[in-house]
């Protein structure tokens, strides 16, 4: 795997323990599989994913959406945290730094951030996420659906795009 991979995990601010724990496992095995994780730096979901990276020794970028830390507090376990003052438009941020996108659980701002990633040809890899299909019928692997946290990174690792890895 090359040095510098990068994976961006999106899902709520607010979630309930399983998703927490999901979460937390995600990161975790990205970081044990050498990849950098990049998420929206809150808390929830991107807490829980910080928190397991960074317990198994790596590296998270939070991209967060208010100017500085009183307008976006980030969470405790980010390496580095960019402010951006962007709000929710740092959501395209998130998804463009990845190489792939984990989606784990969420809600309306993650399926925004699926969305993004879709429309720029970005892997989508979902655990107990958001399904989708076009109007047109064509439904060609939009999303790809893992029944766990390490069956996620498997997914996200094996469909990283090549030019998207720094």
């Amino acid at each position: 795997m090359p040095e510098r991979l990068q994976i961006a995990v999106v899902g709520a601010a607010e979630c309930d323990d399983r998703l927490r724990q999901a979460a937390c496992a995600v990161g975790e095995g990205l970081a044990r599989a050498g990849a950098h994780l990049i998420c929206g730096g809150r808390g929830g979901v991107m807490a829980a994913a910080s928190r397991g990276a960074r317990a198994a020794g790596g590296l998270v970028t939070g991209i967060l959406p208010g100017a500085d830390a009183g307008e976006s507090t980030p969470n405790d376990d980010l390496s580095l945290a960019l402010f951006t003052g962007m709000g929710q438009a740092r959501n395209l941020s998130v998804v463009l730094s990845g190489a792939a996108v984990i989606a784990v659980g969420g809600g309306w701002g993650t399926l925004s951030e699926i969305a993004l990633a879709l429309k720029h040809g970005i892997p989508v890899v979902t655990l107990e996420s958001w399904s989708l299909s076009r109007p047109d019928g064509r439904n060609e692997s939009l999303l790809r659906p893992a029944d766990s946290p390490r069956r996620a990174v498997k997914l996200a690792l094996e469909l990283a795009i090549p030019e998207r890895l720094g």
